[in-house]
């Protein structure tokens, strides 16, 4: 159990930091480039999911960091019982980065409101800071001319998310189809589950 955790707490670490220094140093709509104009550091808050998506106020919020919560502790559950099943660290590595994502983001929401004396418990905002406007289509093409073709800004947390998310799909394949019998799923002779 010891490298799945220390995978979360490195990632955790590094995405509290960084929100923290961009939070503390940059006021919203700040920017810097770090490679070129392709990749950049641009503070903004998220009030509600990925890419901006909301809820709907203060209980859209209560809702959001409840679902949080509980993904959180169900993948907890699942890497707990992967391990007491002597699963290869591979797939651990994919779970324990989507849980260090979860719990950043979490973090955000539950208290930054109260460190940054914004908002009170459970009505902070996602710090995201990176940007990476890779080109602008042309305006010629049609639907898209003039826009950027990845305007989303996140953080290092969304992205263990999604890095762990894919990883899991493209690398652990073959866990992924065993998932069942490993945790101990039996199915039923007519294909039903217990």
């Amino acid at each position: 159990m010891k490298k799945p955790l220390i995978v979360i707490f490195l990632v955790l670490l590094l995405d509290q930091v960084s929100k923290i220094l961009v939070r503390t140093t940059m006021a919203i709509g700040d920017h810097f480039d770090v490679f070129g104009n392709w990749f950049q550091i641009l503070f903004i808050e998220n009030d509600g999911m990925a890419f901006g998506m909301e809820l709907g106020g203060n209980v859209g919020k209560i809702i959001l960091i409840l679902f949080r919560v509980a993904a959180a502790a169900f993948l907890f559950w699942l890497l707990f019982k992967l391990v007491k099943k002597n699963v290869k660290f591979g797939p651990l590595f994919g779970i324990s980065l989507i849980i260090a994502g979860a719990i950043g983001n979490l973090i955000d929401g539950m208290f930054y409101g109260l460190i940054f004396d914004y908002a009170g418990f459970m009505q902070g905002r996602v710090v995201d800071m990176l940007y990476f406007p890779l080109f602008t289509f042309p305006e010629w093409v049609p639907f898209f001319g003039g826009e950027i073709f990845f305007s989303p800004v996140f953080n290092v947390a969304d992205s263990a998310i999604t890095i762990g998310i894919f990883y899991l799909i493209i690398f652990q394949w073959s866990f992924i189809r065993r998932f069942e019998s490993i945790l101990g799923i039996e199915k039923q002779e007519n294909g039903e589950r217990d």
